[in-house]
């Protein structure tokens, strides 16, 4: 009877510990099982943020105008001779930048801009008015996706690249960050006679194929010659009133940058399309000729040693076809609420022009090498011409359009990423048109957060 007990209790006890040492086994897998699980979790936004890139730049902008900022002030000069000075704040442009590596040579890349502080509207209902729903814009702006690609790199000096892309024309388009020119706002000459920042649907073939040398060539759809105006040219060329771009012409883009040279880039860049016909409206037998080509040529550079910084810049563009294109934008119906015409309904130049340069000074770089912490403070002058009309039939009644200006001011950098800027500038004009002196002070951001 003992034994018996004896061998129950036993039997008992081994069950217990057996069951409990399976317990213990199962915690055990179950704190691993937790444990991978949340490993490969980790793994996993590692390896995405290791991909990923996160950048951008933004400025804001006080500026002073000592002239009348009247629309009318260039076809009633007289009138506005004695105006008394006038003040802005902006936010010219704030931008980010998403990019991410997919692997394999594969990588995609964003820009959204918010131009001007980007728009506010809104629908209310109106208690004044009988409860009636009521739109309201509440500040002005523009929102934009600036860029979206993706990429395949087969090597370095084979790139292709397709989506919403940078036209890199000039010097502006290509170098348009606050923290690659000395004044507040962007040069004026190329800025105001192209698109820019310019962009556009396209393909593009890039590459670097040695240390001295980059190239990109891009084929897109041609601009659209019912935008372009007397004092912008082809600025606004590139934009579409419609949810897509209009593509019945087309165009080629190219650009090669040389940096054989120690500090200094030499850049040349070439534009060619036609811009005539990318309308949906109809268009009648006497414009059968018309193709309204553009052609564009720049060259630009970039020095920056031993404490001087330069950069310059030289454009020249023809438009065939440009008093056959007045005539045609002149036939829009003129604007009314209802109407939304994106034409302008102005004379368009032949020709149009611009070039200019800037030089600064760091004292900074004065200090001794060891001080180096990336601090820059530069004294600057720039003197740039441009002219929508550099040739045209309609250029004595716009004389205008012709302009010099200069600036002279200071860029302090605290570090590489930001910049603080303030100058004084000149508008100057041919009589009798009165010029447009301004003080202007700034400060703006550009670079990588990752």
């Amino acid at each position: 009877m003992l034994f018996k007990r004896t061998s129950i209790l036993f039997i008992a006890i081994v069950t217990a510990v057996t069951a409990a040492a399976q317990s213990t086994n199962n915690r055990d897998t179950d704190v691993y099982a937790v444990t991978g699980a949340t490993q490969t979790k980790h793994n996993a936004l590692q390896k995405f943020a290791s991909r990923l890139t996160i950048g951008g730049y933004g400025e804001a902008a006080l500026t002073r105008n000592f002239y009348s900022d009247h629309f009318n002030r260039y076809k009633y000069p007289e009138l506005y001779a004695d105006t008394v000075s006038n003040g802005r704040f902006d936010l010219p442009h704030v931008v980010i930048n998403l990019g991410y590596d997919f692997g394999r040579g594969w990588k995609m890349g964003m820009e959204i801009e918010f131009e001007h502080g980007g728009t506010e509207s809104s629908v209310e209902v109106d208690d004044d008015e009988s409860g009636e729903y009521e739109a309201e814009t509440e500040k002005g702006g523009e929102v934009a996706l600036e860029q979206f690609w993706i990429e395949k790199e087969f090597r370095p000096w084979l790139v292709l690249r397709a989506g919403e892309i940078v036209v890199p024309i000039g010097a502006t388009n290509a170098h348009h960050t606050p923290t690659e020119f000395f004044t507040v706002y962007r040069p004026e000459g190329e800025a105001n006679l192209f698109p820019c920042t310019w962009h556009q649907v396209g393909v593009s073939l890039r590459g670097k194929p040695n240390k001295h040398w980059k190239y990109e060539v891009q084929f897109l759809s041609g601009l659209d010659s019912e935008r372009f105006g007397a004092d912008c040219f082809v600025h606004y060329g590139a934009t579409s009133s419609y949810e897509f771009k209009i593509a019945n012409k087309y165009a080629v883009a190219a650009r090669v940058d040389n940096y054989t040279v120690p500090n200094l880039r030499l850049s040349a860049s070439f534009y060619g399309g036609r811009t005539f016909r990318n309308t949906m409206r109809k268009i009648g037998a006497a414009y059968n000729g018309c193709e309204g080509g553009l052609k564009i040529g720049a060259f630009d550079f970039a020095y920056d040693n031993m404490g001087i910084i330069a950069r310059g810049n030289f454009d020249y563009a023809r438009l065939d076809d440009a008093v056959e294109i007045t005539k045609f934008n002149s036939a829009y119906p003129k604007h009314s609420s209802q109407d939304g015409s994106p034409s302008k309904r102005q004379p368009v130049g032949s020709d149009a022009m611009t070039y200019g340069g800037e030089v600064g000074y760091d004292f900074f770089s004065l200090r001794n090498a060891a001080e180096d912490d990336h601090q820059r403070l530069i004294l600057f002058g720039r003197y740039e011409y441009y002219n929508a009309m550099q040739k045209s039939s309609y250029k004595d009644s716009y004389a205008y359009t012709e302009k010099k200006r200069f600036a002279v001011g200071v860029n302090y950098m605290p570090m590489k990423e930001i910049v603080v800027k303030a100058e004084y500038s000149k508008r100057m004009f041919v009589s009798p048109f009165n010029d447009e002196p301004s003080l202007s002070l700034g400060i703006a951001y550009s670079g990588w957060f990752k």
